[in-house]
């Protein structure tokens, strides 16, 4: 059967072997394709331009909206003590204070205060109540509300202190260090 085969092939080779196109088939189709392609790429252009300059805008506003924001919270912090000095003095004043009084407490041992993590933390000045009426007051300086909740914290927050260390002195009285001169210390 190869034989045969192979002299079916040999008789038939000129119907196998097949003519591509004309070389003038060839040039129109190759006019054609970089003809069309030029077209193209210009009717895109044209047609996408306006979308462009909107993703271009909106681009450049992300990015100034981005810049404005990060810079506008260090200045805000700074203009507190400009649109607020009342709350500012009475910030320091109550702050010395509170800081005096919370290292007294420091001064007993954790086993005397038996107050847990939470307690200590609360205990603080800049505690998550206290961050909360900071930025009530830089987003509305002029809330006399805001500023009387301020100045009530830190009152507050001082009076608790002074029970504190009023307790700890009846029940832990340390040697050399009377109740009188707590009282003196306060």
């Amino acid at each position: 059967m190869p034989d045969n085969f192979e002299g079916f092939i040999r008789q038939h080779r000129d119907e196998f072997e097949e003519q591509g196109p004309s070389p003038r088939v060839w040039a129109a189709l190759e006019q054609e394709l970089t003809g069309s392609s030029k077209g193209k790429v210009i009717s895109l252009l044209q047609k996408n331009w306006f979308r462009a300059a909107v993703i271009a805008v909106l681009l450049a506003n992300a990015g100034a909206l981005f810049y404005f924001t990060k810079n506008r919270q260090p200045q805000q912090q700074q203009d507190l003590a400009v649109l607020a000095p009342d709350i500012q003095e009475a910030g320091v004043y109550y702050t010395s204070r509170i800081n005096e009084k919370l290292q007294l407490i420091e001064a007993y041992p954790d086993s005397t205060l038996g107050l847990d993590s939470t307690a200590r933390k609360e205990l603080e000045l800049r505690n998550d109540t206290y961050k909360a009426l900071e930025k009530e007051l830089k987003n509305n300086p002029g809330n006399e509300r805001i500023r009387a909740a301020m100045v009530r914290y830190y009152q507050l927050k001082l009076d608790l202190l002074d029970k504190i260390l009023e307790e700890l002195q009846t029940k832990h009285a340390t040697p050399g260090h009377t109740k009188k001169q707590y009282e003196a210390e306060i």
